[in-house]
């Protein structure tokens, strides 16, 4: 699983709905877990469903295992303290470049709105709904402290809601500039208008995801924190021996 959300934020500014747009660090960075990651006010805690270990808290450079205390030599114990406090730093980081990320989005739409020649009422319609839908989604970044609110199945049910209020509005425009065309004499206009209709959601993605590459060079700044971050926690292990894995770095 993708850490997602509060944490690797990018992914965010495709939250909305309107793409899987900006490259998540995932894809960046070459960043995974297994673990989803909360951030309590005392500590932070990482859990999944198997295999063991399962639920590893971290909390003023101390370490619990499923439960259990492991004892940690001093270095080990000064590495957690550095992990937890650097996780914590990137944190607000994250979250403001998904706050950005939802503008940028929000942005994108209304732009493409424009190009598409929608006219002053559809595109006053879409302000509306694009608020709305911004607002809802920057409410719930602020208020997310763990990677659990971010799971797929919530974006894909945001990402349906937010296509099932936007897309149909912008369709419609474009079928009554194909109707205006084809009583105005211009059928090639009119049929041209009528194919981008049809595939109004496919032609949409890919001009947003362009659009929103410019978050790129910020998601990549944040690569070098995620290696300090794994780097950090190689050589952790639990009562039982076996490595923490909290951050994997894949290869380019």
């Amino acid at each position: 699983m993708r850490w997602k959300g509060l944490m690797f934020a990018a992914l965010a500014a495709g939250a909305s709905g309107v793409a899987p747009a900006a490259q998540d660090l995932a894809a960046t960075c070459h960043a995974s877990s297994s673990y989803d990651l909360t951030l309590a006010p005392d500590a932070l805690l990482f859990d999944r469903s198997g295999p063991p270990p399962r639920r590893i808290r971290l909390h003023g450079g101390r370490l619990d295992v499923d439960g259990a205390p492991v004892p940690l030599r001093a270095e080990d114990g000064d590495r957690v303290a550095l992990f937890e406090q650097d996780v914590r730093a990137l944190a607000p980081r994250a979250r403001r470049l998904a706050l950005e990320g939802v503008d940028l989005a929000v942005a994108a739409v209304r732009a493409e709105a424009a190009a598409f020649g929608a006219d002053a009422r559809t595109r006053a319609e879409l302000d509306r709904r694009l608020a709305e839908h911004g607002d809802a989604l920057k409410r719930r970044i602020a208020a997310s402290t763990s990677t659990h609110d971010w799971h797929g199945d919530a974006f894909d049910r945001y990402a349906a809601d937010f296509a099932a209020d936007v897309v149909p509005l912008l369709a419609a425009d474009l079928a009554r500039q194909a109707v205006a065309a084809a009583l105005a004499g211009d059928l090639a206009t009119a049929a041209t208008l009528r194919d981008r209709t049809a595939d109004l959601a496919g032609e949409l993605q890919p001009r947003l995801e362009r659009r929103l590459q410019v978050l790129r060079p910020r998601i990549q700044a944040r690569c070098p924190s995620l290696q300090r971050l794994h780097e950090l926690q190689l050589g952790l292990r639990d009562g039982q021996g076996r490595p923490l894995d909290l951050l994997d770095i894949g290869a380019p």
